[in-house]
Parts: structure tokens; C-alpha cells; sequence
């Protein structure tokens, strides 16, 4: 079970739960495997997010969260994308920052799902 008081989040992936949190190891993660300059930097990148950016960023968080689990193992779980998207921005929002943003083609945008873009 996750506590979300310490800011982590829930990614339910072939009926096993799994925790996200972000560190500030994962932080550095994230910068460091998607090729970043500074993490100002990982809203625009995931504006035009690849499979394996998610799971770059994915494996970072589950690490934080007590996972061993590397990019392809993320990319093995028995999960759709929404879930794996929807985890993700809770476990940013959980730290206190804001789901890095990217643009979907759906006109249906809920406010508060991660990734739903932000109309500018």
C-alpha cells in the first residue's frame, strides 16, 4: 500500500501494485537518461513523449519507490498506458510538482490528468 503523505504514488500493473516515488536520485534519473540539461527541461520533452522516454522515467520512479526495475522491465508490465501515465503524474504531483505536460490528440482533456496538455 502507498503512502501518500511521503508522496508516493500507485501503478496497478498484472494485478500487483506497485509504488512510484520520485527521489531526488530519480530526479537526477530522469535528467540523465532522457539527455537533459536541467529538469526545467522534462515538460517539453515529454510534450512529445516516446514509449521508451515513459519507461526511462517510469523505472526511475519505481527505483525511488523500492523497485528494482530498469526502462525494459517497465516495458514488460502487464499494464495500459493510461495507468502507466496516470502513476506518473501522481507521483510528480505527490512531490509537489506538476505533471510534466504533453499534448494528446484527444479534444477530451481532463484537468487533472497528467499529460493532458495545456492549451496556451
Amino acid at each position: 500500500m502507498v503512502n501518500r503523505i511521503r508522496g508516493e504514488a500507485a501503478l496497478e500493473a498484472g494485478g500487483r501494485q506497485y509504488r512510484l516515488l520520485l527521489t531526488l536520485g530519480a530526479l537526477a534519473e530522469i535528467e540523465d537518461g532522457l539527455g537533459l540539461d536541467d529538469l526545467s527541461q522534462v515538460g517539453e520533452r515529454l510534450a512529445h513523449t516516446r514509449a521508451a522516454d515513459l519507461a526511462i522515467v517510469a523505472a526511475a520512479l519505481l527505483r525511488g519507490g523500492g523497485h528494482d526495475m530498469c526502462p525494459a522491465d517497465v516495458l514488460r508490465l502487464a499494464c495500459d498506458l493510461g495507468a502507466l501515465m496516470r502513476a506518473i503524474g501522481a507521483a510528480f504531483e505527490a512531490a509537489g510538482l506538476s505533471a510534466p505536460q504533453s499534448e494528446t490528440p484527444s479534444s477530451d482533456k481532463a484537468s487533472n490528468a497528467p499529460f493532458a496538455g495545456s492549451a496556451g
